[in-house]
């Protein structure tokens, strides 16, 4: 059985991201680090309420290379603009999976609508990094329904799975990959206990959005990560309240992570290049 290798504690802090995404750095000093590759950043806007406005806000145009972002939403809809043409708007439960790679411009808001009627937003925010061989490939964005999203009912009534990436009980997810990841948004019901299988060897981690479980001896609570050890592949959860989580695991990608800014690439030199080509226009414009 795995077991935990260490619990990070929520974020005392948050910051400002734009002036639309109040955000914790649930990774600390984990993020872009080889201790939880594939993954690099994550951040949690825990529920926020937002007075009804016609103001716009948000995150104005800003570049990517070398990794994907993942944004789930929660409570509360955002809104995704980019130079390649893609638009899209998210509401609860829906996903957008946006694939910089090579390079894109991107622009994240609060839904128009949304603010004009006003309401509480919660929503995540997960930076993957790419191999190598992928870093360069066509940009590609992912807009996945909740309606989309598999979801497995899991024994003795103790809650669901909703397979957003990776492979759950043989159910594919419904997000495509460049190396093995599962990313599960997981309920638990009160009292009930749960195990799960996960590959050998993957960085798995499990971040309690709501509520409190118990990890062998370990209790992870509300806005808590626990990282987990590589070794084996059942991990047992016992739920001591309702409780959602996230599991997000995956193979180590063994390359340098070299981090400057939005671009995330293997070295300092190909990270001077990402913003040469930000500059001089090469990575597309964002349409008025």
């Amino acid at each position: 059985m795995k077991q935990i290798k260490t619990v990070l504690p929520a974020a005392s802090r948050s910051h400002w991201v734009g002036d639309g995404f109040n955000v914790r750095p649930i990774f600390a000093n984990l993020a872009f680090t080889q201790a939880i590759s594939p993954f690099l950043m994550f951040d949690y806007a825990a529920p926020r309420e937002f007075a009804a406005t016609e103001e716009k806000r948000g995150v104005g145009p800003h570049p990517h290379r070398g990794f994907e972002t993942v944004t789930i939403a929660f409570q509360g809809e955002v809104e995704h603009g980019d130079s390649v043409g893609n638009r899209g708007v998210i509401g609860p439960g829906d996903v957008q999976w946006m694939t910089a790679a090579s390079g894109i411009i991107h622009e994240e808001f609060l839904a128009r609508d949304f603010l004009k009627r006003g309401g509480t937003l919660e929503m995540v925010q997960l930076w993957v990094n790419l191999p190598a061989k992928y870093k360069m490939i066509a940009p590609k964005y992912q807009p996945i329904l909740s309606q989309d999203i598999p979801v497995i009912q899991l024994p003795d009534k103790s809650g669901t799975v909703r397979v957003i990436a990776g492979n759950f009980a043989d159910t594919q997810g419904a997000a495509s990959t460049y190396s093995p990841v599962n990313l599960w948004d997981i309920k638990l019901n009160a009292g009930k206990s749960v195990e799960l299988t996960v590959p050998d060897g993957h960085n798995t981690m499990l971040f309690v959005r709501q509520g409190r479980i118990a990890v062998g001896d370990a209790t992870v609570g509300p806005a808590d990560l626990a990282l987990l050890e590589r070794d084996g592949t059942r991990i047992r959860l016992q739920a001591q309240e309702d409780t959602s989580l996230l599991l997000m695991g995956g193979e180590p990608i063994a390359e340098p992570i070299v981090a400057s800014g939005p671009f995330v690439m293997n070295t300092e030199q190909e990270n001077s290049v990402a913003m040469m080509d930000y500059q001089s226009g090469r990575m597309g414009q964002m349409a008025g």
